[in-house]
């Protein structure tokens, strides 16, 4: 077995992308590709809602600066990664769990305040983020974190990229989403040419079992609540490595959708648990008038940061949803 990983971790090249960073043209293609791969693999209907992207100055300023970073980063981890293909799936993983944080730090801050109260930006948030956790379990036992100087990197990193995710959520949540959509359109494309790469080779290699468990017997309620953009529960089958990262990849899909969505100013991010139960509690409507009616509601009491939540919200006073009353008061 351990000779089967080593022999694996020396064949397999994650081939850097000819530039640092997709171009946006490039980026989009990345998300309509991890759409049909996430609904071909998962053999489900994916619901994803079209999102009207933002092409004012101020949000393109946004994405420039955000290429900038991330084709930074990229580059420095193709340097130190070079040929290593596990030990760089670590670092990623590493990296990738401190977004949510930073963004469900901020909405606690913003809650405390009485600004801003929206449950299912958390729910989902911290559903990414453990999904991004067992990510990095599965890299952790395929070796990705041996060395000592591979870990310290991959920390420190983590640490410096928590406060710029921070600093972007409380000037522009869609800064920060994008920033994070451009993180996990990344991922996408470096699993995905990992597979292509090394198909053959992982087929024939057992699934760590770690990655069994989460897949197949794991908190399955978790694994359901960031899958925003799918339609019905998504049971992936683990036979060998490959599909591991099949599923990992098919992951990072569904993050980036996500991260797309709540770009949208008032979006309504909302969790699959939490549409099944407006749903089932509201008995005077169709599902689709109600979603409507909801979603209207959202949008009418988004934040869209610190500034826009200080102005609007400075009183104290919140817009708060209930469930059982589809007039929705104002407390």
């Amino acid at each position: 077995m351990a000779s089967r990983r080593v022999s694996l971790a020396q064949t397999a090249r994650a081939r850097p992308p000819r530039r640092a960073i997709a171009s946006r043209r490039v980026r989009e293609a990345n998300v309509r590709r991890a759409r049909a791969r996430s609904v071909k693999d998962s053999e489900a209907d994916a619901t994803v809602s079209s999102v009207e992207r933002d092409d004012s100055l101020l949000a393109n300023a946004e994405r420039a600066v955000n290429e900038r970073l991330i084709a930074s980063a990229v580059a420095v981890i193709d340097y130190l990664y070079a040929g290593r293909s596990y030990a760089r799936f670590h670092a990623l993983e590493t990296v990738a769990r401190v977004p949510y944080f930073s963004f469900m730090s901020v909405l606690h801050l913003y809650e405390t305040f009485g600004w801003w109260r929206r449950a299912d930006y958390l729910k989902v948030h911290f559903a990414e983020t453990m999904n991004e956790y067992h990510h990095l379990l599965i890299m952790e036992s395929l070796g990705g974190a041996e060395l000592w100087r591979d870990r310290f990197f991959a920390q420190h990193v983590a640490v410096a990229y928590y406060w710029i995710c921070v600093a972007q959520y409380l000037v522009s949540p869609r800064w920060a989403y994008n920033l994070l959509e451009q993180v996990e359109s990344h991922a996408y494309a470096t699993y995905d040419k990992f597979l292509e790469a090394n198909e053959e080779v992982l087929k024939k290699t057992p699934a760590p079992r770690v990655a069994v468990a989460y897949y197949t017997k794991g908190d399955l309620y978790l694994f359901d609540e960031f899958q925003t953009g799918e339609k019905g529960a998504r049971r992936p089958k683990i036979d060998n490595l490959y599909d591991v990262f099949v599923n990992v990849r098919n992951d990072e899909a569904e993050h980036m959708k996500t991260m797309e969505f709540c770009q949208r100013p008032g979006n309504g991010l909302r969790s699959p648990s939490s549409k099944q139960a407006l749903f089932a509690m509201s008995g005077e409507c169709g599902d689709e008038v109600c979603e409507t009616e909801i979603e209207e509601d959202l949008a009418g009491r988004s934040c869209e940061g610190l500034v826009d939540c200080v102005v609007n919200f400075g009183t104290g006073s919140v817009s708060t949803y209930d469930p059982n009353d589809a007039s929705a008061s104002a407390r």
